[in-house]
């Protein structure tokens, strides 16, 4: 199948972006940070806001650098639960019903590959442009949760619209300038990679072993005890040593879009749709693994970028990213 980053002129980077009370229950099967679903949303939603203010930037990816988080749940103890929040009571006085729900508040980087604007040639327009933007992105929501204004972080201003150099080694170094500046934080790239070598590990000793298992086994400290060195009565004698297998580092079950499950239907065919002028599809989740990394190990900024990509034919509407193919030099 073939599928690749979109092509950008320039990007559009938001330093240091707070955000409250995000979902942090990303799927039926996965929390603790927003899906990047949620983020590609916000990138088509934010493009569609500008467009009414004459505004013709054209988004075609975004990534996301997470500096903090604090999810919202209660301290102390192995077992933790979200934080809830009694609503108001009823028309009838009765007491509402609590509805489980798990926030987060987060301070981001948001970088969106951008083209298609004239004004990109000139710093001074640019930067105007580029603090329109965070004006007009202070008053929507991601994945729920409230975005609020851009700020300035020391020598670095809430907004930046930059143009990507078209040599190579000025592209590069000015990537290395800019990912010192992410720093402390983590990149969430996508590493379909691993998934497919654990499932291939898995097969080899169990062959009906599937890609669910894979996942689990990933997401996973898989405990075990470690062989002693000393052979005979001097390795019975030995404390047993326990080590897990979770060496490729900060590895994370993530949802990466969806599959469908019905063929499509017309639009207005489907009753109670939020949308009656779109075609409409029954879906579930799926779902990958993905990896935190310290912007230091990116090689460029399309090891960063998330895009979506659809396949109608084969039912799949999912986020991709090129960490693993780059990586490997493909």
């Amino acid at each position: 199948m073939s599928f690749q980053l979109p092509e950008s002129e320039g990007l559009l980077v938001l330093n240091r972006l707070p955000i409250q009370n995000a979902n942090a229950i990303s799927s039926p099967l996965t929390h603790g940070f927003p899906s990047m679903t949620a983020f590609l949303g916000l990138m088509w939603a934010l493009e569609r806001k500008l467009r009414t203010q004459g505004v013709t930037l054209q988004f075609d990816s975004v990534g996301v650098i997470c500096h903090d988080f604090d999810e919202q749940v209660t301290e102390g103890g192995y077992t933790k639960a979200f934080r809830l929040t009694r609503n108001p009571v009823s028309k009838d006085g009765s007491t509402a019903a609590i509805v489980e729900e798990g926030r987060i508040h987060l301070e981001v980087t948001l970088i969106f590959g951008v083209s298609g604007e004239a004004v990109l040639d000139d710093a001074e327009p640019r930067q105007k442009l580029a603090d329109q933007i965070a004006e007009t992105l202070a008053g929507m929501r991601v994945a729920g949760g409230s975005v609020l204004p851009a700020r300035r972080v020391g020598r670095l201003p809430g907004a930046e619209l930059l143009r990507l150099d078209e040599d190579p080694e000025e592209a590069s170094g000015d990537f290395r300038l800019r990912r010192r500046r992410w720093m402390p934080g983590f990149a969430l790239v996508c590493r379909d990679d691993l998934l497919a070598q654990r499932l291939e590990s898995l097969q080899a000793t169990t062959p009906e072993a599937t890609a669910l298992d894979a996942l689990l086994d990933l997401s996973r400290f898989n405990w075990r005890p470690a062989v002693p060195e000393a052979p005979g009565d001097q390795a019975e004698k030995k404390a047993v040593e326990w080590e897990h297998d979770r060496t490729e580092g900060w590895i994370v079950p993530i949802p990466v879009g969806y599959g469908a499950l019905s063929q499509v239907h017309p639009a207005g065919t489907v009753k109670n749709a939020r949308d009656a002028r779109t075609d409409f599809r029954f879906v579930e989740s799926l779902y990958s693994v993905g990896q935190w990394i310290s912007p230091h190990r990116l090689g460029s900024f399309r090891e960063l970028l998330w895009y979506a990509h659809s396949d109608v034919d084969a039912g799949l509407y999912r986020c991709r990213n090129d960490f693993a193919a780059s990586a490997r030099g493909l």
